[in-house]
């Protein structure tokens, strides 16, 4: 039987078992046990899916190009293996250029493929909505969170905002997780987060969205993207910032639009209101200059 047959018989069976065992997967195997989806495979944001459909399809080729090494090398382990009564050193070849040819050119297709899908994905995450439905100002700081919702005004006297403080514990020994400051997103709602640090560098993580972006002093992030799903989630900053790091944590709840302009409505009528100002910041002097940032100048 010619090879080409031999190779048809045995791709066409792999290929139905792959499918087979591909379609009996639940939503949550088919992501990875990634955070972000519900067990029907509702993604928590217009962007979540993106992500882990880059994450496991990276896995998939990884794991084939695994497997096909391992095999290579249990097969050469095998089918040169020393027989009983043989002495001395096997035959000696000095290049062999097909199989030169091919884990050259292979790694490169994988590698340029790996950046390609990486670039493209990398691309749409990265684009920042200039019109969103919703703007804030999320500020890192040591070890709690700011959160500055805008409103229309350019000196953003409209604004409201939230001060938070980092994790305290309660009676029972636990993280007091209804004492954690908290961002309002709206759901299906456009947003955009502008972030923030007022010391050293911190990291802002909201886990099951699976993203997270830097937050530097004198270069500011900002991070686009559409809340999908009602809920509460988890977030907490991803770059050890100091002593209290871990306590640096934070909520997440996506609401309805009523429930958002009600968090709004409360944040203004406790006096909540316009722009966080440089008297909040931790440091005392701008950066590497020695100007001092307190109103009076001193």
């Amino acid at each position: 039987m010619p090879v080409k047959r031999r190779l048809r018989w045995v791709a066409l069976p792999v290929g139905i078992g792959a499918a087979v065992a591909l379609a009996g997967c639940s939503p949550t195997q088919l992501h990875g046990f990634l955070p972000g989806f519900t067990e029907d495979g509702q993604a928590a944001t217009n962007r979540t899916d993106m992500v882990a459909g880059l994450w496991v399809n990276s896995w998939i080729v990884l794991l084939a190009v695994g497997i096909v090494t391992w095999g290579l090398m249990l097969w050469a382990m095998i089918a040169y293996r020393r027989r009983r009564g043989q002495t001395g050193l096997p035959t000696q070849l000095r290049y062999n250029m097909p199989i030169e040819i091919f884990y050259t050119v292979v790694p490169l297709i994988l590698v340029v493929g790996f950046f390609a899908f990486t670039a493209r994905d990398q691309t749409v995450l990265e684009t920042q909505n200039q019109n969103p439905d919703v703007s804030i100002i999320a500020i890192g700081k040591q070890w709690a969170w700011d959160f500055q919702y805008n409103g229309k005004a350019a000196d953003q006297s409209d604004a409201v905002w939230s001060m938070g403080v980092q994790a305290q514990v309660a009676k029972n020994g636990d993280v007091d997780t209804a004492a954690l400051p908290t961002l309002y997103l709206p759901v299906d709602k456009s947003v955009r987060i502008k972030l923030e640090s007022r010391d050293v560098i911190h990291s802002f993580w909201i886990i099951d969205f699976l993203y997270k972006k830097d937050m530097y002093i004198g270069q500011d992030n900002s991070w686009s993207f559409t809340p999908t799903r009602e809920g509460t989630y988890a977030g907490k900053c991803a770059e050890l910032c100091g002593e209290y790091h871990s306590a640096m944590l934070f909520n997440v709840k996506v609401v309805s639009d009523a429930e958002y302009e009600q968090h709004l409505t409360e944040l203004r009528d406790a006096g909540q209101t316009g722009a966080i100002t440089q008297a909040y910041d931790r440091l005392d002097n701008l950066p590497g200059t020695g100007a001092t940032t307190n109103e009076d100048g001193k």
